[in-house]
């Protein structure tokens, strides 16, 4: 398995990110999260550990530069700016497509918090290019206009004690066209750190990416 920290180009930033690859993968799952949780988050590392078991490759990056990030901390001004997000992630996607390592790898992302609904605007603007989403805890429901124009398979990962976010997952549902599926994990709250649930809410998130992802033996 190759693993390398990369500098990704997004207009005038560099966005620091890790790119690893399994031997033989033949997708790759981007992720994208929201303020306070980046390349380096155990929580996000620990659900790219179970994809990488699968042999999915994954790029885990940072939307927002250190001084951004650092900003955001006492401002909350970046978490909230979806469309920032989201042309950080399509450039991060543009990256993907001319790199030599991942050129032939299909993509799906990987969302959560605010970076969720980044991930439902790229796949809106990138329809030939993003095979298939996974939205856990995430706010689905930013993305807005771009709902009902996603035309990839989308999973939407949900705790069954986060009640506010599973009612704006359930009304962003709704206006999505595409295939897609809410998926409600037992006794788990927003960052599922109860016993056993973000292991659950990764698995759950890895077979939708094999099912949509992956080629069809024989």
């Amino acid at each position: 398995m190759q693993t390398q920290e990369v500098d990704i180009p997004a207009g005038d930033v560099l966005l620091k990110g890790v790119l690893t690859i399994p031997r033989d993968a033949h997708a790759i799952v981007v992720f994208a999260h929201g303020s306070g949780s980046g390349r380096s988050s155990p929580r996000n590392r620990h659900v790219a550990d179970v994809f990488h078991e699968a042999g999915l490759a994954t790029l885990l990056f940072d939307l927002l530069t250190e001084q951004e990030h650092q900003l955001d901390v006492v401002s909350a001004q970046y978490r909230f700016d979806v469309p920032l997000l989201a042309g950080r992630l399509e450039a991060a996607l543009d990256w993907l497509y001319v790199s030599r390592d991942t050129e032939s790898l299909r993509v799906g992302l990987f969302g959560a918090s605010t970076g969720a609904a980044a991930a439902l605007i790229a796949a809106s603007v990138l329809p030939d290019d993003v095979g298939a989403v996974v939205s856990r805890g995430g706010r689905a429901d930013l993305a807005g206009d771009a709902l009902p124009h996603v035309e990839a398979p989308t999973l939407l990962i949900v705790g069954e004690l986060d009640e506010d976010v599973l009612q704006l997952n359930q009304l962003a549902a709704s206006r999505l066209q595409c295939e897609h599926r809410i998926m409600i994990v037992a006794d788990a709250t927003h960052l599922f750190e109860e016993p056993g649930t973000l292991d659950h809410a990764a698995r759950l998130a890895c077979d939708w990416f094999l099912s949509k992802l992956m080629p069809i033996a024989g």
